[in-house]
């Protein structure tokens, strides 16, 4: 199964990710953003981050993690290699809860960051149960 996907987009750049579960499909996501940027095979996996994000629906969810990874990466110069362990998603009380531990390194030359993705959008952003995908438009 492949990871994600790039698809025609007017202005902005869209992709559609995969997985077996949506924590799955949330982390490709993760991936297809910062494959816009750099390449995350190419960073170290030297620093670790944890983060908690909620949303009242799974697009929000998918909306506020997505930019809490914009948020490492302009804040604390945080670029993403992987993932610790698996992403969680759980529903408590009327709110969705996704928690990561993500693993990267500060952005240094040999990287070659290109600060392409300045915001997610929820245009055309889909959340799709069968088949099982996540799709995100960014503004670049």
């Amino acid at each position: 199964m492949k990871r994600f996907e790039f698809l025609e987009h007017t202005a902005d750049a869209k992709f559609r990710a995969y997985g077996k579960s949506f924590e799955d499909a949330f982390a490709n996501a993760a991936f297809a953003m910062a494959s816009l940027m750099y390449d995350p095979e190419m960073v170290a996996a030297l620093d670790i981050e944890a983060f908690t994000v909620e949303g009242k629906d799974m697009e929000q969810l998918l909306y506020n993690f997505l930019e809490e990874l914009l948020v490492l990466q302009d804040s604390k110069q945080f670029v993403l290699h992987s993932f610790v362990k698996s992403i969680t998603i759980s529903k408590v009380d009327s709110k969705f809860k996704l928690k990561a531990e993500v693993i990267g390194d500060k952005i240094k030359d040999e990287y070659e960051v290109r600060p392409v993705v300045k915001a997610v959008t929820y245009n055309e952003m889909k959340i799709s149960e069968k088949p099982l995908y996540v799709q995100v438009v960014v503004d670049i």
